[in-house]
């Protein structure tokens, strides 16, 4: 009986997804292919390796505190209790990700093989990469480190390349990695026939990954195992201790292990992948996976389009129409637009950059903006006024806080609100209102079985979230 235990890294930021993507809200929490989201796709697809001979237990997840809630409601939304929800307090690439998964793998004296994911990929057909993942289990059982190779359809400039020796095996051995090539070395790549895209996905027994970072970048080992001693545990999260991890090398998983393995004594195969297998690195990908008119056209929302050639436009939250365009690109949100011309998916990052440079808000959140009890979207704003739809799940509270620069006026639209405001609590119902002063401490929850909806009109000098005193919090944000 093989044990395996799934591991998916669920870091990245989608900058080229902008301005459906956002650091505060990344590609891999969003719905782009269907009704889930890929993390949640890529956590199916995983429990689906379960055959006779292979039991796959719960996840390991690895994120960071942002992101927390978010990876833990979605697991939620699919009926799936991860394993561990390890928390990174700083991003530092995927070896120690990957390493604190496995220190964890190891804990109770096991050693079951890792199988490897990012949490941002599609893949179209199940049945092929369920085989070509036992096959990897197989080989990772026999200590080798596998690697996934992904049969490429088109000479690619936007991925690394695996140089494999093929032979008349369901593996092959693997000569090198090689950087991304411009067109003119991945049209030659694709000629020889031995190439194959880095999918980042492997497969690997703890014991075997632990022992072959000490082997290449011992100071990500040492650093790593630093940090995972001096872990805490908060109910489903495992947090390494935080200074510590500061001090762990930035490194990933191909440029610390992967690509040292054919040049050393560590044995390292590759299982080949033709699974209609994407990364979704830009929305021109995001095209090519969608469903398409007879004219090329991919939409998803209000769209009206005249006369229009191989396009793609996702519309949020309003109409978009099109006339007479080509090969364009139109993302609607609430409160950004993207248009561009296909061949300039990648250039979307600039987008981003600028936004960084000055500050502004549209690069880290949405309109509407997820919190671990609920959600709210800010739809109207002005001078020394800011309103908001808030909604609250059914038996979640806010935090007791209060402001020093604005006052609330609440209106319940649905549901049923439990109110602290100082010394007195009440219960509203629809069409009910209550005021908080400025500066009085205060508390939002719903105590009913359907989600609370309430109106919040903010007043005041200053309208940031950051205006904010917590005193208790049900979510560890105090």
């Amino acid at each position: 009986m093989v044990n395996v235990r799934p591991v998916i890294l669920c870091g990245g930021s989608g900058t080229r997804l902008w301005p459906l993507s956002r650091s505060g809200f990344p590609k891999q929490f969003l719905c782009l292919t269907g009704k889930e989201s890929l993390f949640q796709s890529a956590a199916k697809r995983l429990l689906g390796l379960s055959s006779e001979g292979v039991v796959v237990h719960p996840p390991f997840i690895v994120t960071n505190e942002e992101h927390r809630f978010l990876a833990l409601e979605q697991l939620r939304e699919i009926a799936l209790e991860p394993g561990a929800a390890i928390l990174e307090p700083v991003p530092k690439n995927t070896a120690p990700a990957l390493t604190l998964a496995a220190l964890a793998a190891v804990e109770q004296g096991e050693d079951p093989v890792l199988v490897v994911t990012p949490a941002d990929q599609t893949v179209a057909d199940t049945a092929a990469f369920n085989a070509a993942m036992h096959e990897a289990i197989h080989h990772a059982t026999e200590n080798a480190v596998v690697i996934l190779g992904v049969t490429p359809s088109q000479p690619e400039t936007g991925y690394g390349y695996i140089k494999a020796v093929i032979a008349d095996a369901p593996t092959f051995a693997v000569e090198k990695f090689v950087e991304k090539p411009d067109e003119s070395t991945a049209r030659k790549y694709l000629a020889e026939g031995n190439y194959y895209w880095n999918a980042g996905m492997f497969v690997v027994k703890a014991s075997i990954w632990l022992r072959a970072l000490e082997n290449f970048r011992p100071d990500i080992a040492t650093a790593t195992l630093a940090a995972w001693l001096k872990r805490s545990n908060d109910a489903a999260f495992v947090r390494p201790g935080a200074a510590a991890f500061t001090a762990v090398p930035s490194e990933s998983v191909d440029y610390a292990v992967m690509e040292k393995c054919p040049e050393s004594h560590v044995p390292i195969r590759m299982v080949p992948l033709n699974a209609g297998w994407s990364d979704l690195g830009a929305w021109d990908a995001v095209w090519n996976t969608l469903p398409k008119d007879q004219h090329g056209n991919a939409h998803d929302g209000d769209v009206l389009a005249v006369d229009c050639r191989n396009t793609m436009v996702h519309a949020n939250s309003r109409l978009v129409g099109l006339v007479g365009v080509e090969n364009l690109i139109v993302v609607e949100t609430p409160d950004a637009v993207l248009v561009a011309e296909q061949s300039r998916s990648q250039d979307v990052k600039h987008i981003v950059s600028a936004l960084q440079r000055e500050k502004r808000e549209e690069h880290t959140l949405h309109r509407k903006v997820h919190r671990p009890w609920g959600w709210y979207d800010s739809i109207d704003e002005g001078e020394r006024f800011k309103v908001k739809r808030i909604q609250v799940k059914p038996g979640a509270s806010l935090s007791l806080q209060k402001h020093h620069h604005r006052a609330e006026h609440w209106v319940v639209v649905r549901g049923t609100a439990e109110i602290t405001c100082g010394d007195k609590k009440l219960l509203l119902t629809e069409d009910q209102s209550t005021y908080i002063p400025l500066g009085e401490i205060h508390r939002l929850a719903n105590p009913g079985t359907i989600p609370l909806e309430i109106i919040e009109v903010q007043s005041g000098s200053y309208l940031g979230e950051d205006d904010i005193i917590r005193f208790t919090d049900n979510y560890g944000r105090a």
